[in-house]
């Protein structure tokens, strides 16, 4: 929790003052879902707001992963913010490159097989070599922007396997994508699909420092207008 806090007044800095209303809905959803980082919701809010400040449809659900937390651990939360409800809390893959069971490595490049960080607009499902899958737009240039071109999409797996995780020591892992459990990856990505957010955490230095949603940088208006326009061709 303190490396949390501490990685939080980095990211609210001079760019960006935290603000009591985050504070507040971060409480109210924190305790609609028991064992959440408070600090991690309201970095999700924020870089949420960030986003809908520079024109970004303002999301009536969201997921929060934090990738700081062991793979053998839930870590995906799906929250209603129109009733301030929690509708799913599950496991999730990271990708092979980011680690075993701890999340380690991160990165917006194609070939790397690693998880990406930051804020995400969601866009059009489709069924595909992994089936029913969500297509994702990152909003967070130089960490997650490449995720369409990537192919990093929300889906269902096998391999997301609490008690196989637990026995093995590790959950399955992904090439990139934030993979669930298949039995409950419909309705999941049903919740999430067409314009709604998903937020991945981890406290990772370089990312929390150069974040232009976390800092809330001008750049963020040209990230959203590209992931708008991908919404729109759906």
């Amino acid at each position: 929790m303190l490396r949390t806090s501490l990685a939080l007044l980095m990211a609210c800095g001079l760019a960006m003052a935290c603000q009591p209303a985050h504070a507040q809905r971060a409480a109210t959803l924190t305790r609609a879902a028991p064992g959440i980082d408070p600090d991690v919701v309201r970095m999700a809010l924020m870089a949420r707001d960030c986003a809908v400040r520079h024109g970004a449809p303002s999301p009536q659900r969201m997921a929060i992963i934090d990738y700081s937390r062991l793979s053998t651990r839930p870590r995906l939360w799906v929250f209603d913010l129109v009733r301030n409800r929690l509708l799913f809390v599950e496991h999730v893959a990271h990708g092979r490159g980011t680690g075993e069971n701890r999340s380690e490595w991160f990165s917006n490049r194609e070939g790397s097989h690693q998880s990406s960080l930051g804020l995400f607009l969601t866009n059009e499902t489709y069924t595909g070599e992994n089936g029913y899958s969500l297509r994702m737009d990152g909003l967070d240039t130089g960490f997650n922007d490449a995720a369409r071109d990537r192919l990093l999409v929300m889906h269902g797996a096998d391999y997301v396997n609490p008690m196989q995780g637990l026995r093995q020591g590790r959950l399955g892992r992904s090439l990139g994508c934030p993979a669930v459990r298949r039995v409950v990856a419909q309705p999941i990505i049903d919740a999430l699909k067409g314009g709604q957010m998903l937020f991945a955490y981890h406290p990772n230095r370089l990312w929390l420092d150069r974040s232009i949603l976390l800092n809330c940088r001008s750049a963020a208006g040209q990230s959203v207008r590209r992931a708008r326009q991908a919404l729109s061709l759906r």
